[in-house]
């Protein structure tokens, strides 16, 4: 019989702390980033099983986790959330456990009746994939009977376990790289409070402005999309500013592939006019032919902290609620050019 992988095991490979493996695994502070990317590695390499799991195979306990997600978020230009879906059900099989996937319409989200997964009792857990409107959250607070987790959202509001990309941090790296590049009129593209995600990444983008002694001009961070419908758009955006920026640090990928074709409908071309930096490094294919420079999302690993994270409360072992902020890393393409 194959000898069970211990925390200690990992420890003495790396020239660690049992406590600092302990640490790591459980996505607790006091471990490097570096460090813990190292020793999960490592852990899967080896075939570290936690306990927990270890229980649940043994008492042959497997759960139904149910994804809930607005078809506004499944678009055919929208990639991000299908992968990000996609990669959850991975982690989920890895945990022995099967996901059933609801997708919300407008009228559905509207009527804020709840998800038919809870009011079945299909599922053990829920995921709650993209920001929902408000009432519709306010439900399954008030209503849930099972254990949920926010993944790529958070909500203040109705208080509840969230696992979301650094966009703050992100952001800021992405401007000051614009900065390094040459650049000091830089734009902000995105609508905000449209989502907190745009209103964070805002921020960062704030950040680097006043850090490199810029103001910030308003007529320089531009809309996106509609607050409404989230249809993305810039017909006529660009005619009203009274000087163009030379740089724009865009929300997500798909807006960054949006502004370009219009740039370049207007008789521009990126990067040789302008330069574009986007967020999240997914780009449905054929949206443009510029490889843009963005700010990659590890959606690996935001899928597992959710997996886990659910999985301890469906098995009543974390009651405390917190927000997991996982980190990206920049990828530079072709859509930056040095001045």
């Amino acid at each position: 019989m194959k000898k069970s992988v211990r925390l200690a095991d990992i420890a003495k490979i790396l020239g660690v702390s049992v406590v600092t493996v302990s640490k790591a695994l459980s996505d607790q502070k006091g471990v490097s980033d570096e460090m813990r990317g190292r020793i999960k590695e490592l852990a899967d390499k080896m075939g570290y099983v936690q306990p927990s799991l270890m229980r649940r195979q043994a008492s042959g306990k497997s759960y139904n986790i149910g994804v809930l997600v607005s078809e506004r978020y499944l678009n055919s230009h929208d990639s991000f959330y299908w992968e990000l879906y996609q990669c959850v059900v991975k982690k989920a099989a890895q945990k022995k456990c099967f996901t059933m996937l609801e997708v919300l319409n407008d009228e559905e989200e509207n009527a804020a009746l709840g998800p038919k997964l809870l009011q079945e009792h299909k599922v053990d857990g829920l995921v709650i994939l993209g920001v929902l409107k408000e009432n519709y959250l306010k439900k399954i607070s008030d209503k849930a009977q099972v254990p949920y987790v926010y993944l790529d959202f958070y909500d203040e509001k109705h208080t509840g376990d969230a696992v979301i990309s650094n966009g703050y941090f992100g952001s800021y790296m992405m401007t000051n790289y614009l900065f390094d590049m040459g650049h000091t009129k830089i734009a902000y593209v995105g609508t905000l409070l449209y989502s907190k995600s745009i209103t964070d990444r805002y921020f960062g983008y704030a950040k680097s402005l006043l850090e490199h002694g810029q103001n910030i001009r308003d007529e320089w961070v531009i809309p996106d999309r509609d607050m409404e419908t989230g249809v993305i758009g810039f017909k006529g955006k660009f005619e009203k500013l009274e000087q163009m920026p030379t740089a724009f640090v865009c929300n997500c990928d798909l807006t960054a592939g949006f502004l370009i074709n219009e740039l370049e409908a207007q008789g521009y071309r990126v990067p040789d006019d302008f330069s574009v930096a986007g967020f999240d490094n997914y780009l449905y294919p054929g949206i443009c032919d510029v490889k843009v420079t963005t700010y990659e999302v590890d959606i690996r690993e935001m899928s597992r902290r959710t997996i886990n994270n659910l999985l301890k409360k469906i098995e009543g072992e974390r009651e405390k609620q917190e927000i997991a902020i996982v980190d990206g890393h920049p990828v530079y393409k072709d859509s930056v050019k040095r001045l």
